[in-house]
């Protein structure tokens, strides 16, 4: 039974201003930063055996967060998770789209990644992983949109309203060949920082 723990990357300056990243190498705010570190502390409490990260700055920087308080865990960038494409909307706020390109710009062909591409890339990752950890507890530090499409394909009756919130961690078991959601966008380590101030 291997054991998956999604994470998203803390916040960037980008989120906070409400721009489309995509596949735009963007670094983690002072904010994410701190974030990643009160992630990195929640980890250390927790059996976890190795890392990937997607080969993005800002994942790469909330992983390597969470190696440094853990010491041996070994880490691994990959391509395969990095986020959706954005094509030319990069960079831009929703005011900025409707301006540029009106209220229907989500039907124009603006240069994203394909839903197929990213589910095709996302699932043939998870299997190797799969192969390659059998027993292990696996941390993969991804991006919102690109959890959000692997979590559709892998465990559909999970309620996924709510997009991944920076440095939440979702938690996947795989038994059986059949993914069970055990934990979805989990804070915890957040929400202790704020009673604290």
């Amino acid at each position: 039974m291997t054991k998956i723990g999604l994470i998203r990357h803390g916040i960037t300056a980008w989120n906070k201003e409400g721009r489309a990243q995509g596949s735009s190498d963007i670094p983690l705010h002072e904010e994410g930063l701190a974030e990643a570190e009160r992630l990195a502390e929640r980890v250390s409490g927790e059996n976890w055996d190795v890392i990937y990260s997607s080969n993005l700055l800002r994942a790469r920087q909330t992983a390597e967060a969470i190696q440094k308080r853990n010491g041996s865990i070994p880490l691994h960038l990959d391509p395969r998770i990095r986020e959706v494409g954005g094509g030319i909307i990069e960079g831009t706020t929703e005011p900025e789209r409707l301006e540029k390109w009106g209220k229907n710009w989500r039907e124009m062909d603006l240069g994203f990644e394909p839903k197929e591409s990213v589910i095709k890339r996302g699932l043939g990752f998870l299997q190797e992983i799969t192969e390659k950890h059998p027993c292990e507890n696996v941390l993969i530090v991804s991006h919102g949109s690109f959890i959000r499409h692997l979590l559709r394909e892998l465990v559909p009756q999970t309620d996924l309203s709510t997009p991944p919130k920076n440095t939440s961690i979702t938690e996947l078991l795989i038994k059986e060949s059949k993914w069970n959601c055990e934990l979805y966008n989990c804070t915890k380590h957040l929400k202790a920082e704020q009673i604290e101030s």
